[in-house]
């Protein structure tokens, strides 16, 4: 009677990090990271400074006194504030990334996708079509065949 032999810790380890969603998932992350400066780079060099033409360049700045008093920043604020300029510009990189992704990376694929699925239909249908017309032709042979043997029996 043999035993099975059950892989070690360190094989399951291996094949685990060896698949490739993990290392698919590895490759996004690391993207998401160097994308994410991008985006808070762009919304603090140039969305900030278009709506600090309006106020001010810091959207962290704009706050709500809920209690009194309002006074100072950091550590040493006294008051409850609401800060609604840092959930706005978080809002604004939500958006800002929302689309960028969707614009610059899931656009261009379903459109890539739906020309390739539009070519594989296309192929497929010319092949019906070829099939349709290669089984018309058959039937005309019979047909043909048909008709001459019917004819030279009629001779006889």
């Amino acid at each position: 009677m043999s035993e099975k032999k059950e892989p070690s810790i360190w094989q399951g380890f291996k094949a685990f990090l060896m698949r490739g969603n993990v290392v698919d998932l590895a490759v996004a992350v690391v993207i998401g990271a160097a994308f994410t400066n991008i985006v808070n780079s762009l919304v603090k060099g140039i969305i900030n400074p278009l709506i600090g033409a309006i106020g001010t360049k810091n959207l962290d700045n704009y706050a709500y006194c809920l209690k009194d008093p309002c006074k100072g920043t950091g550590d040493s604020a006294t008051g409850v504030r609401i800060l609604w300029g840092s959930v706005l510009g978080a809002t604004l990189t939500f958006v800002i990334t929302a689309a960028v992704v969707y614009f610059l990376m899931v656009l261009p694929m379903s459109k890539y996708l739906a020309r390739v699925e539009a070519r594989r239909k296309a192929r497929e249908g010319a092949h019906e079509v070829l099939e349709v017309t290669e089984l018309e032709v058959l039937k005309e042979i019979r047909d043909e065949l048909v008709a001459q043997r019917g004819a030279g029996r009629n001779e006889r």
